[in-house]
């Protein structure tokens, strides 16, 4: 590959990039830098440079926008379960067992595959999911990473254990008849 080359469609691709993504990001409901990074890091998993870069660069842009709105759409806000309510919760005296037993299976169930994920997945996740509300700039320091590869990597992270705890949950049952 020609070194040059690619530093100059670098070049000139980062003012294209940096515009795409800050219109792009408002509506996906990510940060503008978030969205620049996957689309480098898009283009260096493409391989040779694309025939049409700026063409390929606003495409690019738009389907990691579209991702990142459907990622949006399939997370849920933390506690906004329903046996989290204040009266579910362990430790609470008008908690029923039941549910005190169940809230602390799906812990323990979710810190289990927590820590069978592949590569800096698990001290990541078990960053973000600590009570001490870590900001990213604190997990940075703490995981030795930079704080901008954080988004992608909790994005892939996260993707990870959606795919495996889907995979330990049954399947909800179909409404109406089976066909």
């Amino acid at each position: 590959m020609d070194l040059q080359k690619d530093a100059d469609l670098l070049n000139s691709l980062g003012p294209l990039l940096s515009a795409e993504a800050a219109a792009e990001a408002p509506g996906a409901g990510v940060d503008a830098a978030d969205l620049e990074q996957a689309v480098w890091v898009r283009l260096l998993e493409h391989g040779p440079a694309p025939a049409e870069p700026a063409r390929w660069l606003r495409r690019a842009v738009r389907a990691e926008a579209r991702l990142a709105r459907r990622r949006a759409r399939r997370e849920i806000p933390y506690g906004h379960r329903h046996h989290v309510a204040d009266g579910c919760r362990p430790g609470n005296a008008g908690a029923a067992p039941e549910e005190a037993l169940l809230h602390r299976e799906d812990g323990r169930a979710l810190r289990s595959a927590v820590a069978r994920l592949p590569g800096r997945c698990p001290e990541l996740m078990q960053a973000l999911l600590s009570p001490r509300d870590l900001t990213y700039r604190e997990i940075a320091g703490e995981l030795g990473i930079s704080q901008g590869s954080l988004g992608p990597v909790r994005s892939r992270c996260l993707g990870c254990l959606r795919r495996m705890l889907a995979s330990e949950v049954a399947a909800p049952h179909l409404r109406g008849r089976e066909r």
